[in-house]
């Protein structure tokens, strides 16, 4: 049975892999996979048990000759449950910063934005919004991000291969910033939820790496663009809805969204709560203050007339129940021992962080970022007698950063590179071409200065 587990969970990665040249939506692949390496883990489920839970079986207070019902209710309550609560936290923390950013968006409060990029110099163009991107990656998410820089490049730019190269940057600046905060990406905080990485020390491990990249192929980038650009005759802002809300209203609520997710990390230190409650918390404060701003929409015809950015939502959803699917077929994978086996070799043939991280991050351009970074914390979590491998060791802030770096190389190695192949129909063999080498040399930069800082 662990022979079929493997085989529908590679034939599983190999089609999300694909998913440019197959359509087939990765998030329905996923969901498929993790629910039929279940109900094969289920199928044998006296075997896993036996061999991997025993003692826990014994000590819930079963017998070793059990039912194949008691076998099964086991495997519910005490086996699944686990991988469904680690996978429902994230989800639940990504449904409220969405719901977040959506408020925001809805208020004009990303109109500073747009008035920060009005110029018709493609070159300070490129770096406003590579450096825009990195921030606000670092405090939303990666494809909230893409998906917000890559709608307003449409509303500003005219050119449809300047947008290409102004997106892949975007794409890049979106995947690192998310990369060196804990509350970034789905894969930094899936470190954080598990206890492998704490904010402050994982975000001064990465910042410096994450720039050096960013900026060394934003230069590369730079010196090939012309020295004007034609802009998009009417430029409107967009804010989702014919608010009326005032210049230092809309500041107010960007301070209260964007402050908020920064103290959600400190929020979990004081409390111990999940990190989703800190969100949640968040987001009514928010709510609130949304209302008392557009009091005098509320009972009028306007808030009937509200344009949604349904882009937005239907990329997040479809990367909440991407996770969802991954994480439940690694935790499948997992509870057969093969993962174990694996690491086993990896730590008696491969000493050294970084060849496990360039395999990695290889593996990250083909496979995508999130399914690996989720195999390699299922991985090597358990490897603790190793300094690198420890919670807040080495190991998981390069991690993160080679599956970003990664991700990047290619567009189906991330959700923010599949999000830019779909809003501006760039193709593979064009990206593969003109931005790869780039994001290869700003990386091994990166990697370097990663190196750099550890010696510190």
């Amino acid at each position: 049975m662990e022979l079929f587990i493997t085989a529908i969970f590679f034939i599983g990665i190999s089609l999300i892999a694909t998913e440019i040249f197959n359509k087939v939506n990765k998030a329905a692949v996923a969901m498929f996979m993790g629910v039929t390496c279940w109900l094969l883990y289920i199928v044998a489920g006296r075997h896993f048990v036996i061999t991997q839970h025993l003692s826990a079986f014994l000590a819930a207070g079963y017998q070793a000759i059990a039912t194949i019902q008691e076998v099964r209710t086991f495997i519910a309550e005490h086996v699944f449950l686990s991988y469904a609560m680690n996978a429902a936290g994230v989800v639940l923390y990504l449904l409220g910063t969405m719901t977040i950013i959506e408020v925001l968006e809805n208020n004009g409060c990303f109109d500073f934005i747009h008035e920060a990029l009005r110029t018709r110099r493609p070159k300070k163009f490129l770096w406003l919004i590579s450096i825009i991107t990195f921030l606000l990656s670092a405090n939303l998410d990666n494809l909230t991000t893409t998906c917000l820089m890559l709608a307003l490049l449409h509303t500003m730019v005219a050119d449809a291969e300047l947008r290409k190269r102004f997106g892949s940057v975007v794409v890049l600046a979106a995947n690192c910033g998310g990369a060196f905060t804990v509350i970034g990406d789905v894969t930094s905080l899936s470190l954080w939820g598990v206890g492998l990485v704490t904010p402050t020390h994982y975000s001064s491990m990465l910042i410096l790496p994450c720039m050096a990249a960013l900026f060394t192929t934003t230069y590369l980038v730079h010196r090939k663009l012309p020295h004007s650009m034609k802009l998009v005759h009417t430029i409107l802002p967009y804010r989702g809805d014919d608010t009326v809300l005032n210049r230092w209203q809309r500041l107010l609520m960007l301070i209260i969204g964007i402050g908020g997710l920064w103290f959600i990390p400190t929020f979990h230190r004081l409390t111990q709560l999940p990190s989703f409650v800190g969100a949640l918390c968040v987001l009514g404060v928010l709510w609130i203050v949304d209302e008392f701003c557009n009091r005098s929409l509320l009972t009028s015809d306007k808030m009937v007339s509200r344009r949604r950015p349904m882009a937005l939502q239907y990329q997040n959803l479809q990367n909440m129940l991407y996770f969802i699917g991954i994480s439940l077929a690694v935790g499948a994978l997992n509870e057969t021992g093969l993962l174990q086996q694996v690491a086993v070799w990896t730590m008696t043939h491969l000493h050294n962080i970084y060849i496990i991280g360039g395999l990695a991050g290889l593996l990250s351009a083909c496979f995508n970022n999130m399914t690996v970074m989720l195999s390699d914390i299922a991985l090597f979590r358990h490897v603790e007698h190793l300094p690198a491998f420890s919670p807040n060791g080495d190991f998981w802030p390069l991690l993160s950063y080679v599956t970003a770096l990664g991700g990047s190389l290619w567009l189906i190695g991330s959700t923010a590179g599949l999000a830019l192949w779909r809003m501006e129909g760039i193709s593979f063999g064009g990206y593969l071409k003109h931005f790869m080498p780039k994001v290869l040399v700003g990386g091994l930069v990166g990697a370097l200065v990663f190196w750099l800082t550890t010696l510190l």
